[in-house]
This record gives C-alpha cells, sequence and structure tokens, in this order.
C-alpha cells in the first residue's frame, strides 16, 4: 500500500509498506520513504538460551544489517536505540522466558534511515500480531544552514545540514520515546522539531491504520 507524500521539504516523501514478504519469520514488512527502504522480519516469541533467559519478561533482540558488509559501530548505535523503543511497547511481561527477535535488513538508504528502520519494525511487529502497549513510527528532520526545519531529509540534505534529529513517538499520546541528534541547536529549535515530527507522525499512523484495514479486507475477500 502506498501513500504519497505532499510536495516540499516540510512534507514526509512518499511511503510505502508491503506485509508478510517472507515465510519463516512471525512477521515481516517492508518499509520505503522516498528512496530509502528497509525490510525488517520478527522472529517469536520462540524459545530463549538459558544465558539471556529473563524469568519475569521475553529478551528482546534487534539486529541491524547494513547494504553491504558488515555491521558496524553505527549500526550498533541504531540496534540499541530500536531496542528502547520496541521494548517501552511491547508488552514482554506476557512472555516471559522467551525470545523476540527484530532482524532489519538495509535494501537502500537515500536518508532518514534510522525512523524508516522504526517503522519497519513497528509494522512488522503489527504483521506478527505481538500484544504492544502503543504501535510507534519514526519521524527524521534537519536544521538546515538557514535555519529552517525539514522533514524527512535525503542523504544529500543530512551532509549539508547544521542539526539531524530523529525522535520514535507513540501513537496513543504522541509522547517521544527515543531522540537521537547530531549537531547544535537551541531550546527552542528543539521543541520546534519535537512539535513539527509530532504532527507528522500522525499521517503515519493513519497510514499503518489504512494498511491494515486493507491487509485484511483482502484476506477476508
Amino acid at each position: 500500500m502506498e501513500a504519497a507524500g505532499a510536495e516540499g521539504q516540510q512534507q514526509l516523501r512518499p511511503f510505502c509498506c508491503e506485509h508478510n514478504l517472507l515465510s519463516r519469520p512471525d512477521g515481516s514488512a517492508c518499509f520505503t520513504q522516498g528512496d530509502t527502504t528497509v525490510l525488517a522480519a520478527v522472529y517469536g516469541p520462540a524459545e530463549v538460551k538459558v544465558s539471556k533467559e529473563i524469568f519475569d519478561k521475553a529478551t528482546l533482540d534487534v539486529f541491524l544489517k547494513p547494504k553491504v558488509g558488515l555491521p558496524s559501530v553505527i549500526e550498533k548505535s541504531k540496534e540499541q536505540m530500536i531496542r528502547n523503543t520496541c521494548e517501552a511497547t511491547i508488552l514482554t511481561a506476557l512472555h516471559p522466558r522467551s525470545s523476540i527477535t527484530i532482524v532489519l535488513q538495509v535494501i537502500h538508504d537515500s536518508g532518514s534511515l534510522l525512523s524508516c528502520c522504526l517503522n519497519a519494525a513497528c509494522t512488522a511487529l503489527m504483521d506478527a500480531g505481538l500484544p504492544m502497549r502503543s504501535v510507534f513510527c519514526g519521524v527524521t528532520c534537519v536544521i538546515d544552514s538557514d535555519g529552517e526545519i525539514l522533514l524527512d531529509p535525503t542523504t544529500k540534505m543530512e551532509k549539508e545540514a547544521a542539526a539531524i534529529l530523529t525522535f520514535s513517538i507513540d501513537s496513543t499520546e504522541k509522547q517521544l520515546l527515543m531522540s537521537s541528534t547530531k549537531g547544535s541547536y537551541s531550546v527552542e529549535e528543539l521543541q520546534q522539531c519535537v512539535a513539527m515530527c509530532q504532527k507528522a507522525a500522525e499521517k503515519i499512523f493513519q497510514f499503518y491504520r489504512d494498511s491494515v484495514s486493507r491487509k485484511y479486507s483482502k484476506q477476508s475477500e
């Protein structure tokens, strides 16, 4: 399913999502924002190694694989941020002594990669049917050299930006679950970025609802 983003840098790029592409995982999704595409797979709840077992909740692992080569420190940092977001929303206490694994494969990166990874992870979790407190999404923005805030930047815009900010936002109260920032900005600019990303998140949540309803309407036909 596709959703067309409006023109201009104040809007999200067009995005689309395909569910249940892979047969082996319990849930999978391919999420595309502009030309950035990430494939996500969710495995579990499943058996967990004794050494990693947690008696009162599920063990959550996130693995991010780059387009080419082996994961670097950058991927490991993104894994931790995605894991923190997922742990805040998945009801892991319902599946103690088990394992939930999310594997993310970067297909193409043309900017706003972390937010695309978050959106791919959430749609794959929804496809797997795991119980969650709320769904979540990721939104990235940049502050350019003129102090203007631009949503969903491309790689070129990120390289030229004074600051890059990514937020993960929950669907119930639009609260921030995680933030990742790079560069310099004022407190006022941060507040403006948060408000703009929270507003943009509403469009992504509506897209989630539309894509899920379309998925199940197809299954019932």
